[in-house]
Order: structure tokens, then sequence, then C-alpha cells
């Protein structure tokens, strides 16, 4: 507990009240707050990754629901609902994504990106390709056509939030270079998105570089509309999301669905049918991170219950919170429930752990920047 002193007298007045003048002073109070943890980058790298992957598999199930039916089937989705829960296709294209990045750091060209997507997944015989979404089937059905980047990304999905479930990699690399990240996942989206699909993809890969270095939630808003143009749908989003939080969260009579409700009216565009909308997944990300000022297990929750995608929405809300807070930050139940990537989605990734690939991240920007 600390004191307050009025300016400029050194000391506490004395209280002079119905007791008499004498009586002993008194020193008012004021809250104190111990200083922040200080910054770990492995335990903000953990936090970012693994948050990604509990988001994933909690909003799994809730995937393309609405928010009405997710009530009538679990009242509130507050932890898992699974009896095995598991990450999809946001998991997977973002230890793809990571290990690209561990493996080419700054240096990540277009070209390697291209190549991974043959090597790792277009060539191989594998079956049908499970659980991802349009925007990468799309990217698939023209690289195994011949096609190449940025050609590939020319699919009718190519505004998806494809990129942005897997953007966080990218900020953890980038830790503290919102720029910087930006610029490594347009290389890395360069193959299978375009324009809205790549501003979302900017906006998460920011955001989470600004959170890795930091403690302030506005601070990592900030850093995500810095880098897309503030005439783009995802830019307009990401304002009317995180307005519609900042006000829902100071009405007094506040509620954890109101605030829901508030966030959601002010993003979703009703009556579209698909929910994979890059600018929608974000704003609604954004908007669930800056409602619980990135407090982990309140911000999952909120973007799993408002239902759409779900599974994205609480990766990317999970990988904010997580890299602003910690890997310490995800309750334990949660992080014991994340295992080694099954490869449903992508059979390259069975068996790497996000932990495992967050550790190969530091390491890999750790390297570059001792190199002179």
């Amino acid at each position: 507990m600390s004191v307050s002193l009025p300016s400029g007298t050194g000391q506490a007045p004395a209280r002079r009240d119905a007791e008499g003048p004498d009586r002993p002073r008194r020193l008012s109070t004021v809250p104190h707050r111990p200083p922040p943890a200080p910054i770990v980058p492995r335990d903000r790298a953990r936090g970012a990754m693994l948050g990604l992957a509990v988001g994933d598999a909690l909003g799994a199930p809730a995937e393309n629901m609405k928010p009405s039916q997710i009530r009538e089937r679990w009242g509130r989705i507050v932890g898992f609902v699974s009896e095995d829960p598991a990450g999809t296709d946001d998991t997977e294209y973002a230890l793809f994504s990571a290990l690209l990045l561990a493996e080419h750091g700054s240096g990540l060209t277009v070209a390697h990106v291209e190549s991974a997507w043959h090597e790792w997944i277009a060539d191989r015989d594998e079956g049908p390709f499970r659980g991802a979404g349009f925007s990468e089937r799309g990217t698939l059905e023209n690289l195994r056509r011949g096609l190449a980047a940025p050609i590939s990304a020319q699919h009718r999905h190519a505004w998806s939030d494809g990129l942005a479930m897997r953007a966080a990699p990218f900020g953890v690399y980038a830790a503290g270079r919102p720029a910087e990240a930006a610029r490594l996942v347009s290389i890395d989206g360069t193959v299978s998105h375009d324009g809205e699909g790549i501003y979302g993809g900017r906006a998460v890969a920011a955001g989470v570089a600004a959170a890795m270095v930091g403690h302030n939630p506005d601070a990592v808003v900030q850093a995500a509309l810095s880098v897309v143009p503030e005439d783009s749908w995802t830019a307009r989003s990401l304002h009317r999301a995180v307005a519609a939080a900042r006000r829902a969260r100071r009405d007094p009579q506040a509620t954890q669905l109101s605030i829901e409700r508030a966030v959601r009216s002010a993003t979703v565009i009703g009556g579209y049918p698909w929910t994979d909308l890059a600018p929608e997944a974000v704003g609604l990300a954004f908007g669930a991170f800056t409602a619980v000022r990135g407090e982990f297990a309140e911000a999952v929750p909120m973007a799993v219950n408002m239902g759409r995608d779900a599974d994205t929405t609480a990766a990317v809300a999970g990988a904010l919170s997580g890299a602003l807070r910690g890997e310490g930050a995800i309750p334990a139940d949660w992080a014991k429930a994340i295992g080694p990537a099954r490869g449903s989605c992508l059979p390259s990734m069975a068996g790497w752990h996000v932990l495992d690939v967050a550790d190969r991240l530091v390491a890999a920007a750790r390297h570059e920047e001792a190199v002179p």
C-alpha cells in the first residue's frame, strides 16, 4: 500500500473532525498495484503459440454456430466440451508457417513459401485434404494445376481468415517489430491470399508482435491498426469491434452476454452465409481481447461464445492474450489438454507440439540478432 501527500506540503494534513484537532494524523491511501512481471521472450512466445492452440481446440465444437445455438446446446462454453479436444487446421497451419519461418527468418521469400506448400502439402499423395478452409483448398487446386504465386491466390476466397489463423508465429518471431511481422506474414500470404485476406494476417501478426513486449492491450490494438490501410474493411471492422467492446465494458450493467452481443452486432455481416471472412473474424477476436483487457481465461471463451468461425476467432484471441500475459496465464487444465498435432488436416505436421515450435522461433530470432 502506498500513500498520497498533498503537493507542496511534504506531509499529510492533520485530520480535524468532531473529536478535536489533536487527533493523530492519518494518511489517505490509494490502491497499490504490483509492478508488471518482467518480460521473458520464451514465456511470451509459448503463451502465444499455446494460446492459439487452446483457443482453436476450445472453439472447434462451436465453429459455424450462432450464439443461440451454442447456448441451446451447452449453455455457455467455459471450457472444453469435447472429451478429446484437439486443434484443427488453424493450429496445424500455424505450425506449418512457424517451422518455415524458423528455417528462413527475415530472409523468407515467396519462393520459399510456395516450395513448402508443394513439398509439405500439395504434392503429397495422402488422400482427401481434410479440415481446411476454402482459401486453402482453392490455393491447393491452383498449385496442383501448375499456377504460381501470386496467381495461386486468385480464387474466390482470397479474403478469408486462413492467413489470420496462422499469423501469430510472425509476431512471435518479430517481437516488438509490428511492421516486420506484417511484412513477413504478407510474404507467407502471397501464395494463398489477397486484399483483405492479407490485411487480416497483417493485423494479427502486428498485434502479437506488440503484445510480446508489452503489458498494454490498447497498444496491441494500435499496432494492428498501424499496418493496414485506414480505408480497408479490416481497419473499419477492427475500429467498430474495439469501440463496441470499450463502450460495453464501461456500462455498469454490462454482462458477458451483453458485451458479446455488442461486439458481434458491430462486426458481423448479417445474412452472409460464410463465416470465414477475415475482417469479421479479426474484428471479433480483437473485440473479445479488448473487452476483457487481454485476460486469457476471459478473452478466449468470449470469442468462442460469439460463434461464427469460432475456432479461428478464439485462436487469434488466444494468441494475442497469450503473448500479452505469458504461458502462465493459460489455465493449467486447458494447457495440459494440448498435445502434439495429430496431422488431421496436414499429415506433415503430425507430432509437432506448439511449445517446441515456439522455442524454435525464439531461438531463430536470437540467432538472427546475434549474426553481425
